[in-house]
């Protein structure tokens, strides 16, 4: 039992380090797709992971259609600010994707389009200058709502 967490060319050390604590602690997959905006090794990357970089299952792309291609036939999510469907309202299942964009740009224009009846996002007010929310707090947020219908499994 497995949800996958693909990051499209992060940029925020931090943010990958949280998201891939997450991941450790939740048993999720973590793929990033380059380019990355920062150095595997980066200590910032590092500190926000703490020691949680052995538990990690992660996964390196060059580039997204890698990673298409290597999952076809896979169920594939995409968060953005300009999904229709609010993230609560897709059923996740076991082994899905969940991808998330650069913090940012978000997600190309074409893989929104091409997918749009799975394009995900997270309510918030309607204001300008709250556009999205950190990326590092929304995985957390709809990888949690994907392991809550998937039943917890292996998580105590």
């Amino acid at each position: 039992m497995s949800i996958n967490i693909v990051l499209f060319e992060p940029e925020i050390p931090p943010n990958t380090g949280n998201i891939a604590r997450t991941c450790a602690a939740t048993g999720s997959r973590l793929h990033l797709i380059k380019p990355l905006g920062f150095s595997i090794d980066d200590k910032h990357l590092k500190r926000a992971g703490l020691d949680y970089w052995d538990l990690l299952d992660l996964h390196i792309y060059d580039n997204i259609d890698e990673l298409f291609a290597k999952y076809k036939g896979a169920k594939f999510f995409f968060a953005t600010t300009k999904g229709k469907n609010f993230y609560t309202d897709m059923k996740y299942e076991d082994e899905c994707f969940i991808v998330f964009g650069k913090e940012t740009a978000g997600l190309p224009k074409e893989i929104l389009n091409k997918n749009e009846d799975n394009c995900i996002r997270i309510p918030m007010v309607k204001n300008e200058r709250a556009r999205s929310l950190n990326l590092s707090n929304s995985a957390n947020i709809i990888l949690y709502e994907a392991l809550r219908q998937t039943g917890f499994v292996n998580l105590v």
